[in-house]
């Protein structure tokens, strides 16, 4: 990417770079896919970029969004896809679930948050609560981590939250009235927020005032437009296939099959990611066995990898786990085993899940979406049956499963890989066997269907799978259809 190329894509954000941020930004290994990183992370920041920018960016995202690593297909067209570095757990586990592991991943997480929180135009930096804490009457905003919420006999919202100032200073309990505009927001334990408000003076016999909260920020994300790029590709998605499971749809799957081989060359479907769950697995749910026509976990990845060499061969294609693969439950699950994998054409790249890929300039978060278990059971107006929901509150929250010690297993590593550090073009999840796509705020929200009839499992819990049906992006327009193979 040239100088010019840069300053191009600042200008299209209406954004302008002064000599030395370009500069920064050239020095970099990879400068577009940093330039439109650092472009995205200043959003909401004055419209010339200067040097400083970009150093506070660099020393509050160097953990996050290091430079890319690229993976060269070897049997295609010089197609550009990429992980991004540091957004793949696989290799770099080192968590052994001790109370320090679980201090630093805390810490990671709101030291991330606290950051998207403080770039917001609206919100800015925040103090400390113990800075504030004395200071009654007088508006102050703060940051913090729910640790309970409850709903007082009056209707109204109580949180306990911390921050990280350390000592028992650094909580407070948060007051949110029933008749504050921000009552209905979305709140879940674990969660980090903003708020702003007055500090009240203690009652009688009480040691600590309350923070009465008239304003509450999630991290959110600024609202963005897609811009047209000159890229032809088109991006599919193929989730939840679940190879082993006696409902395989073998019939659909050989149709859609048919149909890369018709169409992929005309159409520009250069990329397929199938977010998880590729095979249905051993021992997942009490009686499995009997609804099993591969009983076998190597034999189902193997006939996984039969099935995908018969995708043409120019499709390069991404796999991660889900929580039926053979992989360690607690997410960020690494990618799949070699032992598991041998089988595979070179044109199928293993990843973690989730992870952040660019490809040929996008940025997509694809992940398997086992959290939405937990956001249903703990949100009474989040539903199965809409997903998309769920995805719009893991981008608000800009964490994909803040709610610890629920159905989805968190490991401790050394960095909350959970939290949305980098805002996709697209986020993709998986898992509920539904399907439908939302644009919220500039990002397109995916969930991608499955190839898994409804099971015994299934009706026993009243759960009716949508499947056959495969996502299509162009990368270029952003254009987004549902091909539906399920249709004779």
């Amino acid at each position: 990417m040239s100088k010019d190329d840069v300053l191009s894509a600042a200008a299209r954000r209406n954004m302008f770079l002064s000599p030395d941020a370009l500069e920064i930004i050239m020095s970099n290994s990879d400068p577009e896919a940093f330039a439109q990183t650092v472009l995205s992370s200043l959003a909401n920041n004055p419209i010339f970029v200067t040097k400083e920018d970009v150093i506070q960016f660099l020393e509050g995202d160097k953990s996050i969004i290091p430079p890319v690593k690229t993976f060269d297909p070897q049997n295609k067209r010089d197609l550009e896809i990429k992980v991004m570095e540091g957004t793949d757990i696989s290799g770099n586990s080192t968590c052994v679930g001790d109370i320090d592991d679980f201090l630093r991943y805390f810490q990671n997480r709101f030291a991330v948050l606290k950051r998207i929180l403080e770039r917001r135009s609206d919100f800015g930096r925040a103090k400390q609560i113990k800075e504030c804490r004395t200071k009654y009457d007088i508006e102050c905003k703060i940051i913090g981590i729910v640790n309970e919420k409850r709903i007082t006999s009056n209707g109204h919202i109580i949180l306990n939250i911390e921050d990280d100032g350390g000592g028992r200073d650094s909580n407070c309990t948060v007051f949110i009235s029933k008749d504050n505009e921000f009552y209905n927001e979305i709140i879940v334990s674990d969660m980090v927020l903003g708020f702003k408000g007055v500090f009240s003076k203690p009652k009688q016999g009480e040691s600590k005032g309350m923070f009465i909260a008239r304003e509450v920020f999630k991290p959110g994300v600024p609202p963005k437009a897609w811009k047209p790029s000159d890229s032809h590709s088109v991006l599919a998605f193929l989730s939840d296939v679940h190879i082993g499971s006696y409902t395989f749809l073998e019939k659909n799957w050989q149709k859609m099959i048919k149909y890369l081989k018709d169409n992929s060359e005309s159409m520009n479907i250069n990329y397929i990611v199938l977010p998880g769950d590729v095979v249905d697995g051993i021992g997942i749910f009490p009686g499995q066995e009997e609804e099993l026509n591969i009983k076998d976990i190597y034999d189902q990845y193997k006939t996984l990898a039969e099935y995908l060499k018969d995708v043409p061969d120019h499709i390069q294609m991404v796999i991660h786990p889900g929580n039926h693969d053979a992989c360690r439950p607690a997410e960020p699950q690494p990618s799949l085993n070699k032992a598991f994998t041998q089988n595979f054409d070179s044109n199928v790249m293993m990843t973690a899940n989730p992870v952040y890929l660019n490809i040929e300039g996008r940025v997509v978060l694809t992940y398997h979406g086992r959290s939405i278990d937990d956001w249903v059971a703990g949100v009474q107006q989040l539903t199965y049956d809409d997903p998309l929901q769920v995805m719009v509150e893991m981008v608000n929250a800009r964490h994909l499963a803040p709610i610890y010690g629920q159905k989805t297993a968190l490991a401790p590593e050394k960095k909350d890989y959970m939290a949305m550090g980098i805002v996709p073009d697209i986020f993709v999840s998986g898992h509920v066997h539904g399907y439908g796509y939302k644009e919220y705020r500039g990002v397109r929200l995916i969930n991608a269907s499955t190839w898994q009839n409804q099971t015994e499992y299934q009706k026993q819990h009243n759960f009716n799978p949508v499947p056959g049906i495969m996502p299509l992006v162009h990368l270029g327009t952003g254009a987004v259809t549902m091909k539906n193979f399920m249709k004779d």
